[in-house]
């Protein structure tokens, strides 16, 4: 009984690690030392080419009668290093290399990064193989260090705990060369309320570069941006010198101490995933007007305006007096 739940377990495990990576192997087979291919595969990495995702491992073995090389970067090719009269067997990129080792030895990578490598052995150039890294997208948002976001919008507060900040963004899996939208919305952190007219800076950094900076101004507590992305990688969002525009709640507080506006800061972090399916765009980001403040008071004013003047209108009907005037009767003739 025993041994069957220890199995199941590790089952379970097994089964577990084999969702986030996997091993691969690559043969290299005997014969591949001979540039004429004496190979019974006809191929001198077996196979030659290779799909896998991030973080998957690769195994070469050596089933040759001479020491091999799995070195990225490219090879001579097959009649190349013949004729190079600097005697050159190709170009390592110095990404990985497992030097020499020799038959029935193996050598394992562990693929990192997506990408298309290609490699080569520096001790007989005409073998070379390519590995195709595919880089997994999850079907869910995750912060800047992998972990998962259950639920949003996403909350912080400022230091002081005077603001909150909730902040979600479309799509939730962010990807290069797609309009992402960022939303977000503000409260008193005293009272729940919406802050409205609070201005902030937002800047949005990837790989410690200043991808986008604006100023803003919050309308019925909230406001957005638009962006696209054109690199894969971690990302930071950053709100900071902001600035309330007036609530009960922050202004008691703010009277009573020193204005801390340059150090309320509010950080969230994403991660950007390459797009499979898009390599650019062509599409136009349009931000929302910098100053909403002028469209909402127009609307107010739009409003306002016609329903003053209709009330004017009404009084003055109400209360005109009345002109003097004389009947005549169907005669022409003059009534007094």
């Amino acid at each position: 009984m025993i041994f069957l739940i220890l199995f199941s377990i590790f089952v379970i495990l097994a089964s577990t690690s084999i969702a986030y990576a996997e091993d691969y192997v690559v043969d290299i087979p005997f014969g591949a030392y001979n540039p004429e291919l004496n190979t019974p595969t006809d191929i001198w990495y077996d196979p030659s080419q290779m799909f896998v995702t991030v973080g998957d491992t690769i195994t070469w073995y050596n089933d040759d009668r001479e020491g091999h090389t799995v070195t990225s970067g490219q090879s001579a090719g097959r009649f190349g290093w013949m004729s190079d009269k600097q005697g050159k067997f190709g170009e390592p990129d110095e990404i990985f290399d497992s030097g020499r080792f020799m038959p029935s030895e193996s050598w394992s990578y562990k693929f990192e990064e997506s990408g298309t490598f290609s490699y080569f052995c520096t001790i007989h150039p005409w073998m070379e193989g390519i590995v195709n890294v595919e880089q997994t997208i999850p079907d869910y948002p995750h912060d800047a260090y992998g972990n998962k976001i259950e639920m949003f919008p996403v909350i912080q507060y400022t230091p002081d705990k005077l603001i909150e900040f909730d902040i979600t963004w479309e799509p939730n899996v962010i990807k290069t060369f797609e309009k992402t939208k960022f939303i977000y919305q503000t409260y008193d952190g005293l009272t729940n309320s919406n802050l409205d007219k609070m201005k902030y800076d937002i800047i949005i950094t990837q790989n410690s570069k200043i991808l986008f900076r604006d100023s803003g101004l919050t309308q019925i507590g909230g406001d957005y941006r638009n962006f696209i992305f054109e690199t894969a990688g971690p990302i930071e969002i950053r709100f900071q010198n902001i600035v309330s525009g007036g609530t009960s709640g922050i202004e008691s507080v703010a009277r009573e101490v020193v204005d801390n506006s340059i150090f309320r800061t509010v950080v969230f972090t994403a991660m950007v995933y390459d797009n499979p399916e898009k390599t650019s765009t062509s599409e136009i980001v349009i931000q929302p007007a910098r100053r909403m403040d002028i469209y909402y008071e127009f609307l107010v004013a739009a409003i306002l305006v016609p329903a003053l003047m209709l009330g004017g209108l009404i009084v003055y009907m109400k209360y005109r007096k009345p002109k003097k005037y004389s009947d005549q009767n169907k005669f022409g003739a003059v009534k007094i």
